[in-house]
């Protein structure tokens, strides 16, 4: 009998230590499949089937960032995945979102940075930011964070809209027109390396088109949540040499209404299963506690706050809600 009650006494603690969720089925919103969020996603929602009693996901293809923040605070989706920029214009109610503050969103997470990569192919004689003047330009799709980060780069280097012929395209477009002849060049803010680049780049002989420092301090000081970064040598067949550009964090966020004990084991199983992330996507090597606390640009979920606690890790006081 003793031995009976040490078992009950022993499963209820296992029950404390890993709750199950009673089928709860989550959707995370990405962006198209021929970026990083989507397979970035999709792999978090292995994991979420996977380590997660009870509760099972499925990645959705979207219109990115912006589309994301109305689906996560109307609670249309439960887990999506934005740029910093507009994650945080459409918290504090600024830009795109002026006049609806979506403050009911929570951070889980930053995940990666997404680099800003200007692409034309290597005959096309565009060689500088200021060379894209006249031409006919992707900006990414109609409310994706490429098109937000697309339109700030140039604003903040003095070319508007009125000085291009501007095309509202997702990547998989983008890399086709480029291909086809369709436009000159095409902006695409996404963790490198992407697929719809890399495929590009073996049929057609492509171009990164760098910044100076100059302008990527023009950049920096329009957009506070920009950082500088170095595409790689490398990176994709023709860059034979490093590329310097500005990037911004990626992410993770949910609406404040979810679940403490969800959003804790969300978290968990995102840091403590990276390497499953990795294997899937190279972009998240940069997954790491320490980009999170220090890229995350709103309050972060109470669940989450809990696990990062739980790391000693020093929290900065703003991710408090």
């Amino acid at each position: 009998m003793k031995l009976r009650n040490l078992l009950s006494a022993a499963a209820a603690l296992m029950m404390v230590s890993a709750p199950a969720f009673a089928q709860t089925q989550l959707s995370i919103a990405t962006g198209g499949t021929g970026g990083v969020y989507y397979p970035y996603g999709g792999g978090l929602a292995e994991l979420i089937s996977k380590y997660i009693d009870g509760a099972t996901a499925v990645a959705e293809v979207t219109g990115a960032s912006v589309e994301n923040m109305g689906l996560i605070s109307r609670g249309d989706s439960d887990i999506a995945i934005g740029l910093a920029d507009t994650v945080y214009a459409g918290f504090t109610g600024t830009g795109k979102f002026e006049g609806r503050k979506l403050d009911n969103v929570r951070a889980l997470a930053s995940i990666y940075p997404n680099a800003v990569q200007i692409v034309t192919m290597a005959d096309s004689g565009i060689n500088s930011l200021a060379d894209l003047k006249g031409k006919r330009i992707s900006v990414g799709a109609p409310g994706s964070g490429t098109e937000v980060s697309a339109k700030t780069l140039l604003e903040a280097n003095g070319i508007s809209y009125d000085d291009i012929e501007e095309q509202r395209l997702n990547f998989n477009e983008t890399a086709d027109a480029l291909r086809d002849g369709d436009i000159d060049a095409g902006f695409w803010s996404v963790g490198p390396p992407t697929s719809s680049i890399l495929n590009l780049a073996t049929t057609r002989e492509i171009k990164l088109i760098g910044l100076t420092d100059e302008e990527i301090v023009a950049a920096l000081d329009a957009e506070p949540t920009f950082a500088p970064y170095a595409l790689r040598k490398g990176l994709y067949d023709g860059v034979t040499a490093p590329v310097n550009t500005v990037s911004t964090p990626n992410v993770l966020f949910v609406n404040a209404e979810m679940d403490e004990e969800l959003a804790y084991q969300i978290t968990k199983t995102l840091f403590d299963k990276v390497d499953e992330l990795i294997a899937i996507h190279p972009a998240a090597n940069d997954t790491t506690v320490n980009f999170a606390l220090n890229s995350t640009p709103i309050p972060m979920h109470p669940g989450a706050l809990r696990y990062y606690e739980e790391t000693g890790s020093p929290i900065p006081p703003k991710l408090y809600p």
